[in-house]
Parts: C-alpha cells; structure tokens; sequence
C-alpha cells in the first residue's frame, strides 16, 4: 500500500510537512514519568515516526479509518498491538491504558471538541494533550476571559488544565488543504484535584451562562429560578465572558446555596 486516501466524511487532511510534524512531537514533555502516549488519527504516520524515535514512549496509535490501519501496520511494524482500529469517542480507554497516559495528534475538525469532553471525563489519568485543530477552535481553547472566543470548552477546560497556544499552521501543507488554518495546542493538567462546588451543576451553570451571549447572567441563569434578592447580587449584572473559572466556581457555590 502506498499512501491512505483522504476521507472526507472522516474530516481527513493528512499534514505532508515534516518539519511541522516533528515541532507538534517537541510540545510533549510527558509529566510526571508518564510513559504511554495515545496518538489519535495517525494517518499515515507523520506524527508516529517521530514519535517512535522517542524510546522513552511507549507509543500507541488509534485510528477508525481501517485503510489508515492497513498502512499503519505495514509500515511500522514495531507498534506490534499498538495499532488499535476504533472510534476514540467510544473507546474504553482503561482497557488499553491502567494508569496516566498523554495524547497527541492531529485532530479531526468536526469532532475536537468531543474529544475534548472526553479527555475531561478522563482528566484524572490524561496529564497531557498535544494537538491540532482548526485555529479558531484552538484559539477559544486558550482564550482568557473578556475575550470573545472565550466559551464553554474554554472555561471547562481550564478549570483542569493549562492550555497554550503554541503555533499556527497554514493550510497549504496538508493534502488535501483545509479550508481554514490550524493551531497546535498544549494543554497540562493543572493542580486542582476537585472543584470546591458540585461539578455537574457547575458544568450546567457554565453552559446556561453562554446559552445568550450578549444576554447578562441574570437572563441566562432564570432556569435555576434563583431569588430574587440573590439576582440582585453584581455578578448578574455580567456576561458569561467576563467570569474567569475563580468566578464561575464562586456563581456555582451560589447558585448552590439558593436552589
């Protein structure tokens, strides 16, 4: 087999350039004696090569496209049982991993931000993520409240990790071309073990919150039917953007308090 053909309907665009592949590898730093690293989408390898020249990580790669895996284990057959074909959203991954393992990869664009719900999910055993996606997407991920492309991903995620935007990658050196430029992302898990609030409620307060953007809290939260002496507090009178996670955790215990 000579090279994968690109699916659209799996949202593929193969990065072709080797020193963009080999830069995206450098953002790992794998903390904390983490040794098992996930590739997600591996393509046609571009990350995993370099990856394989790190000894100190025990690579595996998953992808759904089986043609992908057809091309993965006949050109590097030293991933052995690490080439898994499935579907990362519905994996299990305790199976494959029994403590902490990073990911990496270049991210399919229509389903980055599940895959982002889902390393949430996992944030006890994910330290690290290094990635690609659409540079809007990576943008909003690392964005600091008051910024307009701050929003809910951004503040869930950064209750959890650390995220830095580290590069923008154009989009003539993909096969075939996006029709948007990327960013390459990291995102480290930070110290806090548990929110100081009850996390599902949190979760809902955050996403009520950016239901309306230009609406201020106090219309976007009327579904938690707060007193009205607790509306009246100057923290209604904001909009979603304007809370940093400090700040939402706070309107959780609130709301927490008042329901």
């Amino acid at each position: 087999m000579s090279k994968v053909s690109p699916k659209k309907h799996l949202g593929q665009h193969f990065l072709v350039d080797q020193n963009i592949a080999r830069k995206i590898v450098e953002q790992l730093t794998l903390p904390g004696g983490v040794e098992d690293v996930l590739e997600i989408g591996p393509g046609m390898g571009v990350l995993t090569q370099y990856m394989l020249e790190h000894k100190e990580y025990r690579t595996t790669v998953l992808d759904i496209d089986r043609e992908s895996i057809a091309y993965l284990q006949q050109h590097f057959p030293a991933l052995g049982d690490r080439i898994i074909s499935a579907d990362f959203l519905k994996t299990d991954l305790s199976k494959l991993f029994p403590g902490k393992f990073a990911i990496i990869g270049n991210f399919p664009y229509n389903i980055s931000s599940q895959i982002f719900f889902k390393v949430l999910e996992h944030r006890d055993v994910v330290p690290e993520v290094v990635c690609m996606i659409q540079k809007e997407v990576a943008e909003r991920l690392a964005s600091p409240p008051g910024n307009k492309a701050y929003g809910i991903l951004s503040v869930l995620l950064q209750a959890f990790y650390t995220i830095d935007y580290k590069f923008t990658v154009h989009e003539n050196v993909f096969h075939p071309p996006p029709k948007v430029k990327s960013g390459v992302i990291s995102v480290v898990r930070n110290d806090r073990k548990s929110l100081p609030c009850d996390e599902k409620l949190f979760f809902s307060v955050v996403k009520n919150s950016f239901g309306t953007r230009r609406k201020t809290l106090r219309n976007c939260l009327k579904t938690f039917n707060l007193p009205p002496e607790v509306t009246t507090q100057p923290v209604f009178d904001k909009r979603a953007e304007q809370l940093s996670v400090e700040d939402f955790i706070a309107l959780t215990q609130l709301v927490e308090q008042n329901i």
